[in-house]
């Protein structure tokens, strides 16, 4: 650090995870926000079906980019200035988002929010580690923390709607200015500033090539159904993924300091872990967007109501998060997976008995059922990141899984395209129907994380992150992967 922290009062030490709180508070509701005003943004800018993933998912997509990118510049450049710089952008972002006269505008005005967002809660939870030095303080902090994910992403849709009905869909971006204002004021006055003492090497050719397969799937996943999966700028993005993915493993595995330490993989709960934030945030962020669709084009529901049927999920996040927690804490990660697999895979199904005429209280059993499931898996999934992890490799684990839970939205939200592009391109009463194969595929997510929960926790799994601390911290590099048998 290139300024001792020192003894700070609680009052300040309160006020700095207030601000940081609020950088995560504008970067969670925003990614989920945006999906009830989804189908007013398509009739006031004429959007199509594959511009509006686009709006979703440029922003979802960045993010992952960059996280971790973003982490490594703060312990580099200063984390005050970088988290201040992001706060700046984010909100430059959200007010051409809110001014936007095209909806490519619009999209170019996302991706310029998620390098913004991007530079926000990765910065403002090292700022916590650095601030919160005493055991007990950090972990309230880390629990206040992580109850701010689960809250603002449930409550996103639920004040979008408010704020469509009242004024338009635009002011859903306005809320974010008020937001960083008071975040870069707080920051400015109460954050000291700070560094690492040991710098993080940045790999820009293992950032580009991460980029560049990112990019290519999704382009392809929301493109190749408008158009047709023969068409050479589809067949152009699946190939460089293919060779980005090929190239980033080769490259990667041969660094001694790797944007992404692939040995993590070793670890037969780390791989579980993200394989589950991936399934979990791909299933929700198919969710999301297809339901908002479905209540408010085929149901005619307006963004208050759609707004209020998303309630159900608030209240599973804030009564099944912090519960979740302590289960993880007392029996580990297993009953949280089983149950959060179960329930996903549970809603899905119902999800495929839809119809244009579904009863409103039918919707609200599904809305919760699925809330709930998704909120247990939160907690069991940072737990099963960092299990076995040396101490100072424990937040790059936990760094990939926050990538992994952005990577999953933005394959969700791709797919719908993919699979549910009949419901999509045609709307009206046929919306729900055509939609079922979709909730087929999400069943099937819910199914692996039931399976990859009860697997992860075995006696095995357990060898495989025992083997791994060592491994890590060792000089030499293997050339290939430990036995986890």
């Amino acid at each position: 650090m290139i300024e001792t922290v020192g003894a700070m009062t609680p009052r300040r030490k309160a006020i700095i995870l207030v601000s940081c709180c609020l950088s995560l508070l504008i970067v969670s509701m925003d990614a989920t926000i945006v999906n009830v005003a989804l189908p007013s943004i398509r009739t006031d800018l004429s959007a199509t079906p594959a511009q509006l993933q686009w709006v979703v998912d440029i922003y979802t997509l960045v993010l992952a980019s960059l996280l971790m990118l973003a982490g490594a510049a703060g312990d580099r450049l200063g984390r005050r200035r970088v988290f201040q710089t992001g706060l700046a952008i984010f909100a430059v972002g959200s007010l051409a988002c809110s001014l936007a006269p095209s909806i490519e505008t619009l999209i170019a005005a996302r991706l310029l929010q998620g390098i913004g967002g991007s530079m926000l809660n990765p910065v403002a939870l090292s700022i916590i580690s650095q601030i919160f030095t005493g055991k007990v303080e950090r972990a309230r902090a880390l629990g206040i923390w992580g109850a701010v994910v689960g809250i603002s992403m449930s409550l996103g849709p639920i004040v979008g709607g408010l704020l469509i009905e009242t004024i338009s869909w635009r002011s859903v971006f306005w809320i974010n200015l008020p937001i960083c204002a008071a975040a870069i004021v707080l920051t400015a006055v109460f954050v000291p500033e700070s560094k690492s003492a040991t710098m993080r090497t940045v790999d820009p050719i293992g950032q580009l090539l991460a980029v560049l397969f990112l990019f290519g799937v999704v382009y392809a996943l929301i493109e190749g159904p408008v158009l047709g999966w023969g068409n050479a700028r589809v067949v152009i993005s699946a190939a460089v993924a293919l060779v980005a993915f090929v190239a980033f493993l080769r490259y990667e595995s041969r660094r001694t300091d790797p944007f992404l330490d692939l040995r993590f993989f070793y670890s037969i709960p780390f791989t579980s872990a993200v394989i589950n934030a991936i399934c979990a945030f791909a299933a929700w962020g198919a969710f999301l967007f297809m339901m908002s669709l479905y209540l408010q084009g085929e149901r005619g529901f307006s963004a208050m109501h759609t707004g209020l049927i998303y309630l159900p999920i608030a209240v599973g996040a804030l009564m099944f998060s912090p519960l979740s927690g302590r289960l993880v804490g007392r029996y580990g990660a297993r009953p949280s997976l089983v149950l959060a697999g179960t329930l996903i895979a549970a809603a899905s199904t119902m999800l495929t008995f839809l119809t244009a005429t579904t009863p409103v209280w039918s919707l609200l059993i599904v809305f919760a059922v699925f809330g709930i499931g998704f909120s247990m898996v939160n907690a069991p999934i940072t737990n099963s990141a960092v299990s076995g992890m040396p101490l100072d490799r424990a937040g790059a684990a936990s760094a990939v899984t926050s990538t992994s839970r952005q990577v999953g939205v933005s394959i969700g939200v791709a797919l719908c395209g993919s699979i549910a592009g009949n419901a999509m391109a045609t709307g009206g009463t046929e919306f729900a129907k055509a939609a079922h194969p979709l909730w087929f595929f999400c069943i099937a997510l819910g199914l692996v994380i039931l399976a990859t929960g009860l697997y992860s926790t075995s006696e095995r799994a357990q060898r495989s992150a025992d083997r791994l601390a060592p491994l890590v911290l060792g000089t030499d590099r293997p050339t290939e992967a430990a036995d986890v048998r």
